[in-house]
């Protein structure tokens, strides 16, 4: 019974910023595991509308006042629609407060469909999907589910012959949008045009269970989010592999340097290589979620995970990273480009009777650790969640709050600062800049901001030209803008003088996504930076600026993907 007693927490306690997954990932005192709290609010978020009619035409939160709304909504749920039923002993009070009322329910249920016109479940599913949409103004922004092969343990052929063969292939995104004509909508297959060895399919297809997930030979990655890798690593083969080892300085959870190291496999097409990827997290914690992850991809040989490490405090003269070519940094951001498929579920909630009498709460009693039963009786104090933690499939995840000029200004020059640090490795020939964020201050403005720097004008430095880039990212038509569309942060003058100093050219090297566009994404931003190996070098990794402390991200804990 503690599963829906978290699940209520989670929902109701006040935001700590991040995304939804990643607040419940992070959460301290939960008693079930966050991946079924995380299924149990997503999946009961697509029934609510009919679940609150049936509690309410059944009426029993004025016959149980044990339960209240969303307990019941929840409890409910898994009593109708999951296989498994409610997870809790047949004996528990509020199991047998929904169970007594079982005929009652599923004729409500019945009835409900019916009125839907629905001849089955599933097709009652569909409509209710419609008419979320409906609900939100019709919106046609599709956001799909990107999936994407690892090379390390699979192929692209390999898949599309087992994990994807029932699948029908589409030729949009637009295609795999819920129809409601179509029952076989949840087995369509989008091949991505722009990154290797990536395809969508709708977003509510389910690979948890599958053997391709378990095995690591699938990873559940944004397309957005491989957009660094790719650019970094490109479109190379074994004639021209990459050259050197190279550094994710962001790395957690992982999905990123998981995917250098699935193109690297792809570029040595299984033959023995030296070359390392130097991976790291400050967060201790997250740091274990990166080292899962790695290990999961069959990763462990190429990839050394540096548990803990500041990517700022490595010296970028050490004989560890003298063959060091390439560094890819995602640095903490904004966040202001994540779409709202992570934000708290908007539940509908059954209505309780107005003359139906107030909870009683019961005098408190001492828990005693041994006595979960009786502990479960009372509704738990809040869990109180952290930012610090990272479930494997989170991007970019870190404290969102409200953005304002002050904080945005911190953590472009925490963000500037990063990638100078990077520009400092002696052998370094190319690295790569990305965030989540929309503002033009954490992109274009940083940009700017780089190619002027003293490190940059010293070794030569400049951005790589769009027909330079990865043939699939050429054909990528967003590009850097000299405007911030969120006129909210008011800086859009002051960035915008910093951006003048980009040519058009500098312009067309950055690559943009945006939320609610016909390509399923959310907000992200990529820009690579190469140098001439014969330039200058920098013999000591002070920096070159001064950083005033006061601009460093307050309580900053290291990175996150």
């Amino acid at each position: 019974m503690s599963l829906y007693f978290d699940a209520v927490n989670i929902l109701t306690e006040p935001s700590s910023g991040g995304s939804f997954k990643s607040r419940i990932y992070s959460a301290r005192n939960l008693r079930a595991t966050p991946p079924q709290i995380y299924a149990l609010i997503i999946e009961a978020s697509k029934w609510d509308r009919v679940l609150a009619e049936v509690i309410e035409h059944a009426d029993i939160l004025s016959l149980e006042r044990k339960l209240n709304p969303l307990l019941a909504l929840l409890l409910v749920h898994d009593h109708l629609i999951s296989k498994k039923g409610i997870a809790a002993p047949a004996t528990h009070p509020l199991r047998q407060a929904v169970e007594r009322h079982k005929v009652r329910l599923k004729a409500e249920f019945t009835k409900a469909r019916v009125r839907r016109g629905c001849a089955t479940v599933e097709q009652l599913k569909t409509a209710l999907l419609r008419e979320k949409r409906e609900a939100d103004g019709g919106s046609n922004f599709i956001y799909p589910r990107w999936v994407r092969i690892n090379n390390i343990r699979s192929t692209f052929e390999d898949q599309l012959s087992t994990t994807f063969s029932s699948y029908k292939r589409v030729d949009t995104i637009a295609e795999l949008a819920p129809d409601d004509d179509d029952r076989n909508s949840r087995k369509l297959l989008y091949m991505d045009p722009n990154i290797p060895d990536l395809v969508a399919v709708p977003f509510g297809a389910d690979f948890t269970s599958s053997p391709a997930y378990k095995n690591g030979e699938i990873i559940l990655q944004d397309k957005a989010s491989c957009f660094p890798a790719y650019l970094l690593l490109g479109d190379r083969g074994p004639q021209d592999a990459w050259e050197g080892d190279l550094v994710d300085g962001c790395a957690a959870p992982g999905n990123k340097t998981t995917h250098m190291a699935s193109l690297l496999a792809k570029q040595q097409k299984g033959r023995n290589s030296k070359k390392q990827i130097f991976s790291m997290d400050a967060s201790k914690v997250r740091s274990k979620t990166l080292q899962k992850m790695v290990s999961l991809a069959g990763a462990d040989p190429t990839v050394t995970v540096l548990q803990g490490q500041d990517f700022l405090a490595l010296d970028p003269m050490d004989d560890q990273f003298e063959n060091v070519s390439g560094l890819l940094l995602d640095p903490s951001c904004s966040g202001s480009g994540i779409v709202g498929r992570d934000d708290v579920p908007q539940l509908t909630l059954p209505a309780a009777k107005a003359s139906q009498p107030s909870k009683s709460r019961g005098k408190k009693r001492k828990r005693r650790a041994d006595d979960e039963d009786e502990a479960e009786k009372q509704q738990p104090k809040a869990a109180t969640t952290g930012v610090s933690d990272a479930s494997p499939s989170d991007e970019n995840d870190i404290p969102a709050g409200a953005v304002d000029n002050e904080r945005l200004t911190k953590l472009s020059n925490l963000q500037a600062r990063i990638v100078e640090h990077a520009m400092k490795f002696s052998n370094a020939t190319h690295v790569t800049y990305s965030t989540c964020s929309i503002h033009l201050i954490e992109n274009e403005a940083v940009v700017a901001r780089l190619l002027a720097s003293e490190v940059a004008q010293q070794r030569g430095w400049r951005l790589l030209r769009r027909d330079e880039q990865p043939e699939g990212l050429q054909k990528w038509k967003h590009r850097g803008v000299r405007c911030d569309r969120d006129a909210e942060t008011g800086m859009e003058s002051e960035e915008s003088a910093v951006v003048a100093s980009l040519s058009d050219e500098d312009l067309e090297a950055c690559l943009r996504c945006w939320s609610g566009d016909a390509e399923g994404l959310g907000g992200f931003f990529v820009a690579g930076f190469v140098r001439d190996p014969q330039r200058n070098t920098i013999e000591e990794a002070e920096p070159l600026h001064e950083v005033d402390e006061d601009n460093s991200e307050d309580g900053w804990e290291g990175f996150s993907e």
